[in-house]
């Protein structure tokens, strides 16, 4: 079989073709030196605020890290510091707790200087110094910087300490915000309150006050005790409550023990 003749028309066709995508080759190999050009010009006139920017950013980091790596280690030093006061002081080395914790006013924030003027406060009321301590705990409840804790504490402390020389309204205004169930002073604070209620003669305002402070379980028993005996006084009646509590903590089938068999008496002689 003779083969037909190849046709002048294709043979220009693919020869088109063919210039064609090697000319799309070229022109996309000269876009890539275009860009590579352009990248390499911008890489050269931003390389030195890009590699500045990186280092300061690295080192803002670091400094970060090594300040609040340094304020643990100083918090912890000073907690270890006033804790060592703390032990002086309840050793009976008033002076050496006292200077201990002295030095810890300056560096150690509101915080450590509240709980170092209260500290100081109770050293001075240890030593029979009450005007000096009360003046000392009247500082701490009005400075605005320091822990409303701390302030509370202080503000407590003062008017136990002036309680008798305070009239019953200052003391009801001074304690009453916290006279209430369920902040951490109300047992102490609801005492003061509720002896002012009486000095008032509201003993319808003191004796509830006394029965809800005898139900505080995490109040002092010593506290507790008194605060029953004065509801008691005034009328109101916590000896059922005592006796729920007790009987709240024996477990079920428990009871009192019985009392101690008695000896066996001799029969009298005839």
């Amino acid at each position: 079989m003779a083969l037909r003749p190849t046709n002048p028309q294709d043979r220009a066709t693919r020869l088109a073709q063919t210039n064609d995508m090697q000319q799309d080759v070229f022109l996309r190999e000269v876009d890539d030196a275009v860009r590579q050009d352009r990248l390499a010009e911008a890489a050269q006139n931003y390389a030195k605020p890009i590699g500045a920017a990186v280092v300061a950013g690295l080192a803002v980091l670091a400094g970060y890290l090594w300040y609040d790596s340094h304020k643990a280690s100083v918090t912890d030093a000073h907690a270890e510091q006033f804790t060592t006061a703390l032990d002086q002081v309840e050793a009976g080395q008033l002076d050496g707790g006292k200077a201990k914790a002295n030095s810890l006013v300056a560096e150690g924030g509101p915080g450590y200087k509240a709980a170092t003027q209260l500290l100081n406060a109770g050293i001075l009321a240890q030593q029979g110094k009450a005007d000096a301590a009360a003046n000392t705990f009247a500082a701490v409840a009005a400075d605005t910087s320091a822990p409303q804790a701390y302030r509370d504490l202080a503000n407590v402390r003062f008017v136990a300490l002036r309680f008798d020389a305070l009239k019953p309204d200052e003391v009801i205004a001074k304690l009453k915000p916290l006279a209430v169930p369920g902040n951490a002073f109300f047992p102490s604070a609801g005492e003061l309150v509720g002896i002012a209620y009486m000095k008032q003669g509201h003993n319808d305002l003191a004796g509830p006050l006394f029965a809800a402070i005898a139900k505080e379980k995490d109040a002092p028993d010593s506290l507790r005790s008194r605060v029953r005996q004065l509801a008691g006084l005034l009328g109101v009646d916590t000896v059922e409550d005592a006796r729920k509590a007790a009987a709240e903590a024996t477990p079920q089938g428990e009871g009192p023990p019985p009392p101690p068999a008695q000896p066996a008496q001799p029969a009298p002689a005839q």
